[in-house]
């Protein structure tokens, strides 16, 4: 199998029995596809070897939860789709993905071991282009967490240091990607659940606007719109590819979003032309200060962008970001009220400690003792950051801010099962206190490597377009990706067992 830097097909091949994997995580989704295109690599090959790095790291992560390997070689025995990525190994994140006759659990008790019945749409697309899902990766308990840590799992580990956490809800994913299990793996995010693993692992983190990933069959909208799902890569083409198999419309659609007026994989190669670039220096929550070395990686791409030719302005996002944090989590807990009983009503588990951490039960009860005046009201403050967003972008092409106000916390520091629910949402909000007002404006943004801390653990800065603007996000990365390319794996190497 040649590469980059030479190599056999024979190295690759043999990867199970111990010979270096560094050549099959060179590759991104794109060029693994293209060599099985041209018969240098074979699915199977390529599924023995993401198995083997699974089976080498997963222990040390904590990034896998459920073993779909059955499913896989009887996929591969059916023969793969004729996609665009035939026969590339994909993870899908255990929150929601339902792949038909396999196991789910939503990182919960209450939820383990059930057994999806039929294929998310989502799903249908990614093996319709040719990914061959094998397993599931780790999730905090119904995604509510910024950190992977479930009871019913345990902690998922940052392949950059595993005494950090590599981020949530999709930390599963971001772990095993920037690990090297995978080139690509299914992620969510209705908050900043692919930002936020995307900044803390040194990945390229897309949330794309509302309704341009399918969200059914089963259900219209989830969370009342704020959540999408995707993908997390290590480069920004297979962003782009990817987002070409996945966007697009399904029947009964409750939202459209605008046509992008092409592929997105052709953004890359387009001039994004001098671009008006919003800097947001301050935290939409007034109670949330940017730790100093996220700042210092903030101001260094804005001068790099500014260096590039980009006119960097400071700006703010006309948000009372306290009241509309309040509103969001009132719009959350809502929801979470309503997929735990349904989901309680469907195991025949009862909703209570012994089958949900504390802090999901304490937002449950939130949920539950919401007035729908109150509820309404709330929506609305969330939906008003469209228009406060749409107010800035009248100004601006894009707007640059950190992901997240901190670096990586350590593991444990951040407990859904904790003892005092309140602290645990207060130690999540400086972590989704630049990301959710996307989520509520339902306009793209996109988190790219951009620095370390003083530890070397990634940074990441986060890029946000109006609605529909994709195409403009990944042609700027593009640009950023090719000026400072940056580390493509964590320098992981599992201890011996």
């Amino acid at each position: 199998m040649p590469s980059a830097g030479g190599g056999t097909r024979d190295g690759l091949a043999n990867g199970r029995d111990g010979v270096d994997f560094g050549e099959y995580a060179r590759h991104d989704a794109v060029a693994l596809a293209d060599l099985v295109r041209r018969r240098q690599v074979t699915p199977a090959e390529l599924l023995a070897l993401a198995r083997a790095r699974a089976e080498a790291v997963g222990p040390h992560l904590g990034c896998v939860s459920i073993d779909d390997g059955d499913f896989a070689e009887a996929h591969l025995a059916r023969g793969v789709r004729d996609g665009p990525f035939a026969g590339v190994p994909l993870l899908l994140k255990d929150l929601y993905a339902f792949l038909a006759g396999t196991r789910i659990s939503n990182g919960s008790r209450l939820v383990r071991d059930w057994t999806a019945p039929s294929d998310a749409t989502l799903v249908v697309r990614l093996l319709a282009a040719g990914f061959v899902p094998f397993a599931k990766t780790t999730s905090p308990e119904f995604g509510l967490n910024v950190v992977t840590e479930p009871v019913l799992h345990g902690a998922c580990r940052n392949p950059w240091d595993p005494a950090f956490s590599p981020g949530g809800s999709s930390g599963g994913a971001a772990a095993a990607v920037a690990a090297g299990v995978v080139p690509v793996a299914h992620a969510s995010d209705g908050g900043g659940s692919i930002r936020i693993p995307a900044s803390h692992c040194g990945l390229v983190g897309l949330k794309p606007s509302r309704a341009r990933t399918p969200v059914g069959p089963a259900v219209g909208e989830v969370w009342s719109g704020l959540a999408v799902g995707f993908v997390l890569t290590r480069t920004v083409r297979d962003a782009a590819a990817v987002l070409d198999v996945l966007a697009g419309p399904e029947p009964g659609d409750l939202y459209a979003s605008p046509e992008p007026g092409g592929r997105f994989a052709d953004a890359l190669d387009r001039d994004p032309g001098r671009l008006r670039i919003g800097l947001l220096r301050r935290p939409p929550h007034p109670a949330v200060r940017v730790h100093p070395e996220v700042a210092a990686v903030v101001e260094a791409a804005a001068d790099f962008l500014d260096g590039l030719g980009h006119a960097v302005e400071e700006t703010d996002v006309p948000l009372d970001g306290a009241r509309f944090a309040e509103a969001f989590l009132a719009v959350v807990a809502v929801n979470v009220a309503r997929d735990v009983a349904w989901w309680s009503r469907t195991t025949g588990r009862p909703a209570d400690g012994e089958h949900l951490e504390t802090a999901t039960l304490a937002l449950v009860e939130r949920g539950r003792a919401l007035s729908a005046v109150a509820f309404l009201e709330a929506l609305r403050t969330v939906q008003g950051a469209a228009r406060a967003l749409g107010r800035v972008f009248a100004r601006f092409d894009l707007l640059l801010s950190p992901v997240c106000a901190l670096p990586p916390p350590r593991v444990g520091e951040i407990d859904q099962n904790g003892p005092d629910p309140e602290a645990f949402l207060a130690r999540n909000l400086p972590y989704v206190t630049f990301t959710h007002v996307y989520n509520a404006a339902g306009c793209p943004a996109l988190a790219l490597p951009f620095g370390r801390t003083g530890a070397g653990l990634p940074v990441g800065i986060m890029l946000g377009a109006p609605l529909g603007a994709e195409t403009r996000l990944l042609a700027l990365a593009a640009v950023l990706e090719r000026a400072r390319p940056w580390p493509r794996l964590a320098p992981f190497a599992p201890p011996p067992r």
